[in-house]
């Protein structure tokens, strides 16, 4: 049995990917396990190769049944309690970055300015496990009954730091509307009442209000079946790399070369006010970096990614 620890996000999911896949082609007669919150599940069945999801929701306790495990890897940090929970299940063998204090010596060196997906391809890489950084998309989910062709944009993000002002999504709602658009609104059932303000202030009707109406595997569908796509440095952000969903992703204290889509991907667009020397901040509101972005810039990345849509789709034709 091979098992693997990402006990994250939306988001973080996504981008170990390309590693989990990695994982399915190295052990194909393994039963390969995630270690992740259970309401993930859904998204987990849309990577493909993971055979089950062992519900854990962080760092406190896995639930190990008691089997036996041949493998298990690290992919959820540096350590040293990520890499003490997986010791505790008694692995075989542990894949994972060095940490001294965990008494993990023979993993590579972790590099905070690596890009997520990189991350995880280059420990894999380390223990003989090839992994291709590319391999990003995304099973399309089952049919619904949630609206395709429609303009996705999600305020929201757990980070308050990485959200653009209401003001501004509300603002780019209208003129998105005005343009041909049809406009719907995501986020947590927390925010929806932020996200109710700004449907209110664009003009919008209830209904484009989908905060807390859908379970990450509506999510899912909604981006991809969706036009567009424009979100803060969120999961929403990677469902779209992983459709190839048109998307204009805002950066703002985390740089792009983190967390950002491929570049080589033309239909996504990444603004970052970030790179300089930025005044004081007092916690409240969005970051510096985040507000230094404006409507015109927003719509400008809007406009180039459905060029490149256009563009794509002649080539196809």
């Amino acid at each position: 049995m091979i098992v693997a620890l990402r006990a994250l996000g939306v988001g973080d999911l996504a981008t170990a990917v390309p590693a989990l896949r990695a994982l399915r082609a190295a052990y194909p007669d393994r039963e390969l396990v995630l270690a992740a919150p259970a309401w993930l599940a859904p998204l987990v069945e849309l990577v493909g190769g993971v055979d089950r999801v062992l519900p854990t929701a962080g760092l406190e306790r896995l639930a190990w049944p008691g089997a036996a495990v041949e493998v298990a890897v690290n992919l959820h940090g540096r350590g040293p309690d990520s890499h003490r929970l997986l010791a505790a299940v008694g692995p075989a063998r542990l894949l994972a970055f060095a940490n001294a204090e965990a008494g993990h010596l023979d993993g590579p060196a972790w590099d905070d300015d690596e890009h997520e997906v990189a991350r995880w391809c280059r420990l894999l890489a380390a223990y003989g496990i090839a992994a291709d950084p590319t391999d990003l998309d995304l099973r399309r989910p089952a049919t619904t009954s949630l609206p395709a062709g429609v303009t996705v944009l999600h305020p929201g993000s757990k980070v308050p730091a990485k959200c653009w002002p209401p003001g501004r999504y509300a603002a780019l709602a209208r003129t998105l509307t005005e343009r041909g658009h049809r406009v719907v609104l995501t986020g947590s059932a927390r925010e929806r009442d932020t996200v109710a303000r700004v449907a209110a202030e664009a003009g919008l009707p209830p209904e484009a209000v989908f905060a807390g109406r859908t379970d990450v595997a509506g999510l899912a569908a909604l981006v991809a079946g969706a036009r567009l796509v424009v979100s803060g440095d969120t999961g929403v952000a990677h469902l779209a790399t992983g459709y190839r969903t048109a998307s204009v992703v805002l950066f703002g204290p985390v740089p792009p070369s983190r967390w950002g889509p491929p570049p080589e991907r033309r239909r996504h667009r990444v603004l970052w006010a970030g790179g300089g020397a930025w005044p004081d901040w007092d916690g409240v509101g969005s970051h510096p970096t985040m507000a230094a972005l404006d409507l015109d810039q927003v719509l400008a990345a809007v406009d180039e990614v459905e060029r490149a849509v256009r563009a794509d789709r002649a080539v196809a034709a």
